[in-house]
């Protein structure tokens, strides 16, 4: 009877001991408030869009150049199936087709043709490629297929996804302008981006982003005047500015440019980026720096910037060499760096036919609190609980 009598005399200190942890422990919405968009790590995608060769295109290509096939053996399923399976980044790359048809006619046709293969099945069924805007390939008239043929069509998916999800962390666009003039003359010379081209870019995606489904340069700088002093001080709490809380961001979008020569031409006429859309791919130091692109760098000088307030792309792997020798050495070096995207062609979702490879948070989360400047009480499980993968 006495030990019964003591074990209900424990039962109101074991109540209140649970009341306390449930009262520290905080909620999602309450982490959410304090936990800011460049204070957590995600996974994305190399080249998003990209679908692979058809059968007489790979096999014309291996016989051509088997190291060149190589490199370019890998596909991923469409831009909202990447996302269910946790991706929170995606790449595309754009070439300017301002009048339409630029592309529609790919070489690789005739190339497969005079080689006697048998025709494959049409890359652009819908015709898409005939109507002007922006298209969506990885190399003109030689690796033209794509899940998407047009930016209006990848970000349409996005969007359509994003308000299926609208509690879901933001995804991040990285946008490649492709614009190399090609040394061969049976290649289609691609358009240059001028300052007009970049505002019709900026146009094209406000088409389909309202302003408060995105989180623009103008935001981040707020009242500062630069973008590098918002991103460098703004935790000071002296000004408005700097990389929005979760609070403020879940259900929206960051696009980020991936090339850094392009930038002095996105920003004639918009220092600081005053009123356009994408962040440059700037130096660290330089008016418009908030995102730096750090493919090849150490985990030392990655998680250098991180620390001083950059957002920060990175790569896992490249040209499917990590993928089959089943190597992680690259994605935990990019994983310990901090960068907050680690960008991969073998999500979780989709590992390599040849190994099983594939790239993921550890643990398997769609995110983690940065490991290199994650607030301390930051939880992993809260920041995208109810996510659909």
């Amino acid at each position: 009877m006495r030990i019964e009598k003591s074990a209900l005399a424990c039962i109101p200190l074991l109540v209140s001991l649970a009341v306390m942890q449930a009262q520290q422990a905080p909620s999602a919405a309450q982490q959410d408030k304090k936990v800011h968009i460049n204070q957590i790590q995600v996974i994305g995608t190399h080249n998003s869009y990209h679908t692979g060769f058809a059968p007489s295109e790979h096999k014309w290509y291996e016989q051509l150049n088997a190291k060149w096939m190589r490199s370019l053996d890998y596909s991923h399923a469409p831009l909202e199936h990447q996302l269910n399976g946790g991706v929170r980044q995606i790449e595309i790359d754009i070439y300017a087709d301002s009048k339409g048809g630029r592309y529609a006619h790919p070489a690789i046709d005739h190339m497969v043709a005079a080689a006697g293969l048998p025709a494959d099945p049409d890359f652009d069924p819908q015709h898409e490629m005939d109507k002007p805007g922006f298209k969506v390939m990885h190399m003109q008239d030689i690796d033209e297929r794509s899940s998407c043929h047009t930016l209006i069509s990848c970000l349409t998916q996005v969007r359509n996804w994003s308000k299926q999800n609208p509690n879901h962390l933001p995804v991040f666009i990285l946008l490649e302008t492709k614009q190399h003039p090609s040394s061969s003359p049976n290649i289609v010379q691609p358009e240059p981006f001028t300052p007009a081209v970049f505002d019709a870019l900026d146009a094209e995606i406000r088409s389909v982003f309202s302003a408060d489904e995105m989180i623009s340069p103008d935001q981040v700088r707020g009242s500062y005047d630069t973008l590098n002093e918002a991103i460098l001080t703004a935790n000071a709490g002296k000004k408005h500015g700097g990389w929005p809380t979760l609070a403020e961001a879940r259900g929206k979008v960051v696009f980020l440019m991936d090339q850094r020569p392009v930038g002095p031409v996105y920003l004639e006429g918009h220092p600081s980026l005053r009123g356009r859309v994408i962040f440059t791919n700037a130096q660290p130091g330089s008016p418009d720096a908030a995102f730096v692109e750090q493919n090849d760098g150490t985990p030392e000088q990655i998680s250098a910037l991180v620390r001083q307030g950059y957002l920060i792309r990175t790569r896992s792997d490249d040209s499917t060499e990590e993928a089959r020798s089943n190597d992680h050495t690259r994605a935990n070096r990019a994983l310990e760096s901090g960068g907050q995207m680690v960008s991969t062609d073998y999500p979780a979702s989709e590992p390599s036919s040849w190994t099983g490879y594939f790239v993921s948070i550890p643990g398997g989360p769609v995110a983690r609190c940065n490991p290199v400047n994650r607030p301390a009480d930051c939880v992993d499980s809260l920041l995208e609980p109810n996510a659909a993968h």
